[in-house]
């Protein structure tokens, strides 16, 4: 049986997930990626650095996001979602950063694993993991679909 998800449903989808596919067009040529994120109720956040991304979505800010749970190929379910893209600074850019850390943090690699082979030192470096610029998609459509057997 395929479907369309409840508004609850897409709620939980979009909260239980940390990656999804973000599309943004380069001049012409559509472009998407996946992301790390968060979801508010209201927007979805992220970061990135300065690159191909950004370039396209602050020449044009109509993006489309994809976030979705798949147990198999026939059970599924799938939100997309139509939205702005929004570059954040200051006040709004920290509170961003922070809803992703609480979201994310959770599942990042514990300290007490070290898969390089080098001395323990008990610290992670997250250095690289946190980028320069943080927005977020104001939400314009939101659909939902599913498919279960």
């Amino acid at each position: 049986m395929t479907g369309e998800l409840s508004s609850l449903q897409v709620q939980n989808v979009l909260t239980s997930q940390v990656i999804g596919r973000l599309a943004c067009v380069n001049d012409t040529q559509p472009y998407i990626i996946p992301v790390t994120y968060a979801y508010d109720g209201n927007y979805i956040y992220g970061q990135t650095n300065e690159g191909l991304k950004l370039e396209a979505m602050r020449k044009n800010p109509n993006v489309c996001f994809e976030a979705d749970i798949m147990t198999d190929m026939r059970n599924w379910k799938s939100v997309v979602i139509y939205g702005e893209f929004e570059e954040l600074s200051g006040t709004n850019a920290a509170e961003a950063r922070a809803l992703m850390l609480r979201h994310i943090f959770p599942l990042q690699t514990s300290s007490t694993i070290n898969l390089d082979g080098h001395a323990e030192t008990g610290v992670i470096d997250d250095s690289a993991r946190v980028k320069e610029v943080m927005y977020r998609i104001k939400i314009k459509e939101i659909t939902g679909r599913f498919e279960k057997q």
